[in-house]
Formats: structure tokens, sequence, C-alpha cells
């Protein structure tokens, strides 16, 4: 299928194709997306419920688990609109300005994401090698602190790309390969040198992401420096086990990350195809299993869970 566009909107409007050849199987492609964005959404909800309404629930570890159950929320919330657009009602268009606006709040939240991750590890690093420190250093005040810090960063950082895109002229063509608009796809439509766009992007990759998945690996290593101090081996597994779930939210995060920027630079040859899965893997699997992991391996939120649900049942039969 050729997607077509006139003169009148070449100016104003973008066209996302979703899965190019396959635009009779979208209704059936539909299903598991469906299905995928409402698993996010109830088990994000549900873990800030959980969260909200459980005082013993109110420590630092959860407020962070909180703060990435809202950045998973949101980043599922971008993206949303066009894509169940495009594979319902076949709506292809999107406004230049709304698609720098989803533009800046994925990109924003993929950074946010990267520090709540690496304030989780802050957050295992004290607890774990400064215990009785752990109260003092980690107040609600610097918890709030942190959050915003991580949200005004984000913010900051991604805010030129969409001024870096808008002076651009894309005479080339206004059809983008994905079902939402991402800074990489945008800017290789442009008819001008995209240099500028192409170093400000590694810059951010490198003081964002960078920096903070060096500083996680650097706080496990001192995490497992800790442990390995520890005489009992029962004492041990139960300092790494409190880990877990973050390790397994930290790869899930940076494994689909890695895999997407080694699919576009040395992946000219694969499948259009692989492209498109990789993308949706990064944005999709992360706020899709991080409330499973977290409700199966954190044993707090998996008792309080499982107590909500008793509780809903126990109406039930009362009705």
């Amino acid at each position: 299928m050729t997607i077509s566009y006139n003169s009148s909107l070449q100016k104003a409007t973008f066209f996302l194709t979703g899965f190019q050849g396959l635009e009779d199987l979208h209704g059936w492609i539909s299903i598991p997306f469906c299905f995928i964005y409402l698993t996010v959404i109830v088990g994000n909800l549900t873990i800030l419920h959980v969260i909200r309404t459980d005082v013993t629930l109110h420590e630092p570890m959860y407020y962070f688990l909180a703060m990435l159950a809202l950045t998973d929320l949101g980043l599922c919330l971008s993206t949303l609109p066009t894509v169940l657009g495009i594979f319902w009602f076949d709506a292809r268009e999107i406004g230049i300005p709304a698609c720098f606006t989803q533009l800046f709040f994925i990109h924003t939240l993929s950074l946010v994401e990267s520090s709540v991750l690496l304030s989780m590890s802050i957050d295992r690093y004290v607890a774990i090698c400064n215990p009785l420190r752990y109260s003092t250093v980690l107040t609600p005040i610097r918890i709030v602190r942190m959050g915003l810090t991580s949200m005004l960063r984000s913010a900051l950082l991604i805010l030129p790309l969409p001024f870096l895109l808008k002076r651009f002229q894309y005479c080339r063509s206004h059809v983008l390969a994905h079902a939402y608009c991402l800074h990489l796809e945008i800017m290789k439509l442009a008819c001008s040198s995209i240099i500028v766009n192409h170093i400000y992007g590694l810059f951010v990759v490198a003081c964002t992401v960078g920096v903070d998945s060096l500083l996680i690996f650097l706080s496990y290593a001192l995490i497992l420096r800790t442990v390995l101090s520890i005489a009992s081996r029962q004492e041990r597994l139960r300092a790494l086990n409190t880990c877990v779930s973050h390790i397994c939210a930290v790869l899930l995060f940076y494994i689909p990350m890695i895999g997407l920027s080694l699919v576009h630079r040395f992946g000219e040859h694969l499948p259009r195809i692989v492209h498109l899965l990789m993308s949706y893997v990064y944005l999709l699997v992360p706020p899709l299993m991080n409330p499973i992991v977290y409700s199966i391996k954190t044993k707090q939120i998996r008792i309080r869970i499982a107590k909500k649900f008793d509780f809903v049942k126990s109406l039930r039969c009362f009705r």
C-alpha cells in the first residue's frame, strides 16, 4: 500500500504508517496491542493504588516504585492515541505540532525512567551499605527533590529537540515509519544537514542514559562488595534478594534500548518489521513487565495486592 499526500497537507502534517504492508491485518494486530495497553494501565494503577492506600508502604523504596509506575503509565498513554488510531480508524495524519508534542513526552519520559532507575539503585545502595542512615539520608523531602530533578533534567534536555526539528524543511517525504513520532525518524526526512541534531542527540544520551547506567553499575559494584563482606550466607542472600526486582527493571529498560540502537545503526539489511518490533518492545515491554516483576518479587506488594483482591471477592460474596 502506498501512502500519498498532497501539497496542501505537506507543510502541516506527518503521516504515520504503523505496520506498513500489513494494513489488512491491523484489526487483528490491534488485539495484542489493546491487551498490552490495558495490562500496562491496570498494572501500574494497581501499584499506585496499593502504595497510596497502605501506610506501611510509605517508605523510600515504594515512593521510587510509584515514580516508576507513573513514568511507565505516561509512556503508555503518550503512544496509545496514535497507535490505536491507526489500527482502528486508519487515522494516519498527525499535525506537526502534535507530532512534536508526542515526541517531547516520549523522549522525556524515557529519560525520566532512566533517572528513576538510578534513584532506585541509590536507594538499594543506602539500604544495604548504610542501613543505619537510611531514614536520615532518604527523607521524604529529598525523595521529592530527586523526583523533580529527574523530571526537570529530562524535560530541559529534550525541550530543544522540537525546535531543532522545526527549523527543517521536509521536502522529501512526510511519511514516518512508526505509529508514533520519534526524533530519529523525523530528522531523517529533513532536506538539509542534520549533523546538529545527531550531535545533540548523542550528547543527551551520553549525559542521561550513559551517566545513569554507569552510576547504576557503580552502585551495584559497591553493593556486591558490601554483601560479600557479610559473614552469614543467609544474610547475603536476603540482602541480594531485595535488589532482584530493581535489577530486572534495569535489564528490561536497558536491553531493549541497546538492541534498538544496534538495529538502527547496524541493521540496515534487516527487514523493516524487525525495526518496528524493536521500537515497540523498547516502549511497551518495560511498562508492561515492571508491575508484574514487582508484584511477583516484592513480598510486601504481593501481599497487599492479594489482600485487595480478597477484599473485593468478599464484597461480591456478601452481595
